[in-house]
């Protein structure tokens, strides 16, 4: 088994729902991230051996193979392959874990791993319902089988399923609205700084009038949220406490980074950004859902040989605010290492685009920081979580 070297990494801003990348094709949008993180690198195109990319709502534009679409729309080569997999909202960690996989086993030397997901045009829910070709309806994902294992416990929504953990953990409305306030500061003082400038592709979209502009920070930062502002908020979704303040909205955006084996590495004299020091992914329990960062975090950990205290940066999933809030209380986390930009809640959750955005923002601030490690992981539907430690060189 060889290392694999991240060797540049990218991503768009994100976009607001029906913000500036509204009427992006989702293929394109892609094409531009693939093209970036091969320009960076200053690799002749037609050295990368596969795209692997993640989205969760493979339905119309974002249907087929977008992974192979991207290529088509991109500069790469007709000879570079695609593919897109889907673990819900870790869709795009586990396109880089895969990536991983093949070039540390030598399968490959250099591969693009993504994540994109167009929730403008394609939110939650996408690949649910419509008619089979003879009429019939094409049937729910979740059957018989599924009730099976819920055992006679009641099954959840996603929201539904975070104030569960919210009450199994003892966190408060409150709690996870401070946490909301935290986020949109953190992201704000972050942009104002330009810690994202440079993983973000400026990018082209549309204004509210249509009109064409060139969008270089994340549309949905709300530097004005208050706990006065969120007190105010209905809960939704079945339930008592979880409002729109404290989860995260939907968005549209793309991010990609470039893998290399050591071996190529050091044959084409690429300058790493960071590496992969190890990989986890786990199934939990299905009623409650979202609880896997808290099962993934220690199994990455013990794969990597390293313990809480020895990660710089966490970057868990603001999903909704209690997913992060439950996991640092039971693995006793240090809240100034989590999330230390800001996360989903302020900046937006791409379903499929957030495992590779989460890590291209977690690279760039461990550089940024002269800092050594960084923990990313995600809570996802279908009761998982995948988990990557990166390791700056």
């Amino acid at each position: 088994m060889q290392d694999v070297f991240i060797v540049s990494a990218a991503r768009t801003p994100v976009g607001k729902r029906n913000g500036y990348l509204r009427a992006k094709v989702p293929a394109e949008l892609l094409g531009s991230v693939l093209d970036e993180v091969v320009d960076r690198a200053g690799i002749d195109p037609g050295l990368v051996e596969d795209v692997i990319n993640g989205t969760v709502y493979q339905v119309g534009e974002q249907g087929f193979t977008l992974g192979r679409n991207a290529v088509f729309a991109s500069k790469l080569p007709d000879t570079v392959p695609g593919t897109s997999v889907n673990r819900q909202c870790g869709s795009s960690l586990t396109a880089i874990q895969m990536a991983y996989g093949m070039i540390a086993s030598g399968t490959f030397d250099i591969a693009i791993a993504s994540g994109i997901e167009i929730m403008s045009k394609f939110p939650i829910g996408s690949d649910v319902g419509g008619t089979l070709p003879d009429g019939r309806p094409q049937g729910q994902a979740f059957g018989e089988f599924y009730m099976k294992r819920l055992a006679g416990k009641e099954f959840y929504n996603q929201g539904q399923a975070a104030q569960a953990i919210a009450k199994k953990w003892n966190i408060t409305r409150l709690e996870c609205e401070q946490f909301a306030v935290s986020s949109h500061a953190k992201a704000h003082q972050a942009t104002q700084g330009g810690y994202f400038k440079k993983e973000i592709l400026p990018t082209k979209g549309l204004d509210a009038e249509g009109k064409e502009i060139m969008v270089d920070k994340d549309e949905p930062i709300r530097p004005d949220t208050s706990l006065e502002k969120l007190a105010t908020l209905k809960s939704a979704l079945g339930t008592e406490m979880i409002t729109a303040g404290i989860s995260s909205p939907v968005t549209d955006g793309a991010s990609a980074m470039l893998l290399v084996g050591e071996n190529k590495l050091k044959a084409l004299n690429l300058k790493p950004l960071a590496r992969i020091r190890a990989n986890a992914v786990v199934g939990c329990e299905p009623e409650l859902m979202l609880t896997g960062p808290v099962y993934a975090t220690p199994k990455v950990l013990s794969k990597a040989g390293l313990s809480m205290a020895d990660i710089d940066i966490f970057e868990v999933n603001e999903a909704f605010a209690p997913i992060p809030l439950a996991w640092a209380k039971e693995l006793n986390a240090p809240m100034d290492r989590l999330n230390v930009n800001g996360g989903a809640i302020a900046l937006g959750h791409p379903v499929g685009n957030s495992g590779c955005r989460l890590s291209v923002t977690a690279i760039y601030e461990l550089i940024r920081r002269n800092a050594r490690y960084a923990l990313v992981t995600l809570c996802t539907g279908g009761a998982m979580a995948p988990a990557t430690i990166f390791e700056r060189v």
